[in-house]
């Protein structure tokens, strides 16, 4: 009868023993998950960053594309501005140098 407690014993020791390390396993899993779902959500932040920021340029690009087509527009006009002056100090250089020829 005593090597039956003596087993029982240690068969009751090796389920506690068994326990314990089933427990720290899945404690340590538990801290696992918990560690991945944070990355996760740090990955999710990041992504969900970058795809702001990638819009935000995109905008900007739109922005700058739309001045640079304002100023083209803006650059032609003052082309054409300079173009008529020219022609008539040009007018006006001729008709002063024939009044002056003229005396």
């Amino acid at each position: 009868l005593g090597s039956s407690g003596q087993g029982e014993e240690g068969r009751h020791r090796e389920i506690v023993e068994f326990q314990k390390i089933v427990g720290s396993l899945i404690e340590l899993v538990d801290q696992l998950a918990k560690a991945a779902e944070s990355e996760k959500m740090k990955a999710i932040g990041a992504r969900n960053l970058l795809k702001s920021i990638a819009k935000q340029r995109e905008a900007q690009e739109q922005q700058l594309q739309a001045l640079i087509a304002e100023k083209k527009v803006q650059l032609e006009r003052y082309r054409i501005e300079y173009e008529t002056l020219c022609k008539i100090e040009a007018d006006q250089n001729e008709f002063i140098d024939q009044f002056i020829f003229q005396k």
